[in-house]
């Protein structure tokens, strides 16, 4: 690790006048801080949680533990391939930034509706972990319009933080930190110590279930094979390993950016490896009843865990645990999309408007409230459908995937010419290896999220993430073709306004 260099404020200024920008944002987040933005994103307390009933549907434990580590080793690749560009760019941009630098622009839009999406996905997931708290001591149902308010006050809440609490953020990212280390860590041993008793290691390595269509016989392991199920079971593990380019999003805003930032990425994927996997075995190893329908009960298999172990009142209380990690997972998503919007409008990308930065706040106040309203939007469609549900949380994970993957693909073609640029954070020989290894598991990643989870395939079952992301795609295109062309600059090097003026009217004048 390179020595610290106290003038490192002054090469990060540097560094981003060298890339094309001027210094707007406070450049005040250390290490620390940094890897929290991603490890408070991933979050696997909270993704565990809300998946688990997922995960015995689909494959069981033995799929559960397997897909997790394989996941995980491979995240680790894209982490790490991702980490060597973003030292190379470290820009607001991020993944957006990349692909603009190493590519034309209009491949670049996919990581920004992969992370509003995102948001969509984590406020519908947080609604339901309340709802299903409710349901412990209650009868009561909460309502669709009643689901729509507390995911507006939700948004709403980051919103605000993002907003006029931004001097506060970076010190509550210490309280993410420990809620989503130590606080599992507690967690998880405290369900290992009050279990009445501990299903056996073959149970929570090898025991297969398949619950994915109307009865045992009709799931995927019959009329295709258990491999298929398998795969389809990785998507517990998938939606958790996602969303730590939020690190690069704040590179702008970190000191010494090109050698923290990618540390910052790495070690947030690598940590929340090892702790949910301990926390998805803790699990498993203190499953009371085998009787999956038994376990629904209560809408949450960790729920009822808990409830067996604890009692309601004590379950309530530890199951506080993943909302409140629920919550701050969707704060500092909104501060990435914010980043990602406000660069994203820098250069002309969005409306130049949203690139306003609140002086008295130092924060994108314009492109927060963008990003909350885009997720309402999407919330008002998918909150009390579970397909619209799955869709968004499918469409999330292909965006944001794809929006990997072009940049690294993008690097890996052009290998030669990126290495004339590398940062101090370098993978040497390993380099080409590890982009080549990342890019197929993104592909490989692509295919699994969009396929079909439950059977038969019907209009309520039916995977609707790949029309979404194809959607999304058309409507980027044809964004790009029609006027979008014209006025997006890219990446700015250096230009003045005269410049840009100069370049609007040639491309106006092309027209």
């Amino acid at each position: 690790m390179t020595q610290w260099d106290p003038n490192y404020f002054q090469k990060d200024e540097e560094k981003l006048k060298e890339l094309g920008y001027k210094q707007q944002l406070v450049r005040n987040l250390g290490p620390i801080q940094n890897f929290g933005i991603s490890f408070s994103i991933i979050t696997v307390f909270v993704s565990v949680t809300t998946m688990f009933s997922y995960g015995l549907l689909a494959g069981g434990p033995a799929t559960m533990t397997i897909s997790w580590i394989v996941v995980s080793f491979f995240s680790c690749m894209v982490a790490l391939s991702m980490a060597e560009i973003v030292s190379a760019l470290p820009t607001s941009g991020g993944p957006y930034y990349w692909a603009a630098t190493l590519a034309p622009p209009k491949v670049s839009r996919f990581n920004l509706f992969g992370l509003i999406s995102s948001n969509t996905s984590l406020t519908y997931g947080l609604t339901q972990l309340i709802s299903n708290a409710i349901l412990v001591k209650t009868d009561y149902m909460v309502t669709k319009s009643q689901n729509i308010g507390l995911c507006a006050a939700i948004l709403l809440s980051w919103a605000i933080m993002n907003t006029v609490g931004r001097p506060f953020l970076r010190y509550l990212l210490y309280y993410s930190i420990l809620l989503n280390s130590v606080g599992l860590v507690v967690f998880a041993i405290a369900v290992l110590v009050k279990a009445p008793k501990y299903q056996s290691a073959s149970f929570v390595f090898t025991r297969f279930f398949d619950f994915t269509g109307p009865t045992r016989e009709d799931g995927w392991s019959t009329i295709a094979s258990p491999a298929y199920v398998a795969c389809i079971g990785a998507y517990m593990s998938l939606s958790s390993f996602y969303g730590y380019d939020g690190s690069a999003h704040l590179a702008e805003e970190t000191l010494q950016a090109a050698w923290t930032v990618p540390v910052g990425i790495i070690t947030s994927v690598v940590l929340s490896a090892l702790l949910g996997f301990f926390l998805l075995v803790a699990l498993l190893f203190s499953i009371q009843d085998t009787n999956l329908f038994d376990m629904l009960q209560y809408k949450n298999p960790v729920l009822y865990i808990l409830v067996e172990s604890f009692g309601k009142n004590g379950a309530l209380a530890l199951f506080s645990l993943p909302i409140m990690c629920s919550w701050y997972c969707g704060l500092y998503l909104t501060t990435s999309n914010s980043r990602l919007i406000w660069a994203f409008s820098r250069d002309h990308g969005l409306p130049y408007f949203f690139n306003k930065v609140n002086e008295r706040f130092m924060s994108p106040m314009r492109a927060v409230g963008l990003s909350t309203c885009l997720s309402f939007l999407l919330c008002l469609s998918s909150l009390g459908s579970a397909v619209a549900f799955t869709a968004a949380s499918s469409m999330a994970i292909m965006a944001v995937l794809l929006s990997y993957g072009i940049p690294i693909f993008l690097k890996l073609i052009g290998h030669g010419n990126f290495c004339l640029r590398k940062g101090p954070f370098q993978l040497g020989r390993a380099s080409y290896a590890i982009s080549f290894i990342s890019i197929v598991w993104i592909m490989f990643s692509c295919v699994i999220v969009s396929l079909p989870t439950a059977t038969p395939v019907t209009k309520q079952t039916l995977n609707y993430g790949p029309i979404g992301v194809s959607i999304i795609f058309i409507l980027a295109t044809g964004g790009w073709l029609l006027k979008a062309q014209r006025v997006f600059v890219g990446p700015v090097k250096n230009w003045t306004p005269m410049d840009i003026s100069n370049y609007m009217g040639s491309a106006a004048n092309k027209t």
